[in-house]
């Protein structure tokens, strides 16, 4: 007796952290760090990155999975006024720079990438995130003033409470075929095996048609 299965199931990856070496997934969202002077910190939480003018990536958002990287920056600053904050970082589409790809560390976004990832052949991991929207902070990984620490944590479940400037402050919704909250409306279309109203964003669907 053969069975025809008709729908789909979406599994989610859970895990953020990605091991030593392993290369991130494009259009995936990971955990991160950064770091930056304690003066820095505040402003970044408020108003978000501004990209470098350059570094052996080229222009960008500088950012490692690995803490101890961003714990060595910034370079020139004594240890006790540098913060690391912890970001949640969606890559989007990731060039990854190695000795084939070398003549794009600085191009790869003319190519249609988001992020640039240099492998820890020489040294720590290290990514380059072309636009700043793409990095939000979620936490301070490191922060050796305890009132510092204390102050900047504030700041980011304020940020997180209150929409940011420039985006749409519209009430969501909640979507009555696949249940996730919504600014917009979901395309509801038919099933092409049982004709039940479903939605693109559901986790799952199956057909009950009896044959």
């Amino acid at each position: 007796m053969s069975i025809k299965f008709s729908g789909w199931e979406v599994f989610c990856e859970k895990s953020r952290d990605l091991k030593p070496g392993q290369a991130p997934k494009s259009s995936r969202g990971y955990t991160m760090y950064h770091g930056t002077h304690k003066t820095n910190a505040t402003a970044i939480i408020s108003s978000g990155f501004r990209p470098s003018a350059g570094g052996r990536l080229g222009p960008g958002v500088y950012c490692s999975r690995n803490i101890n990287k961003a714990m060595g920056y910034p370079a020139f600053c004594p240890p006790n006024e540098r913060v690391v904050l912890k970001l949640s970082v969606r890559v989007g589409k990731v060039k990854k720079i190695d000795g084939q790809a070398a003549g794009m560390s600085h191009t790869w976004h003319q190519h249609g990438y988001d992020t640039a990832w240099l492998p820890p052949t020489a040294g720590l991991e290290e990514d380059c995130v072309w636009d700043p929207k793409r990095l939000t902070v979620v936490g301070i990984a490191h922060c050796t003033d305890p009132a510092t620490k204390t102050s900047l944590e504030t700041l980011i479940k304020k940020q997180q409470k209150e929409p940011q400037g420039g985006q749409n402050t519209q009430k969501s919704a909640k979507c009555q075929v696949c249940g996730n909250q919504t600014e917009l409306n979901h395309t509801i279309e038919k099933c092409w095996e049982c004709k039940a109203a479903i939605c693109p964003f559901m986790d799952k669907h199956v057909c009950h048609k009896r044959g």
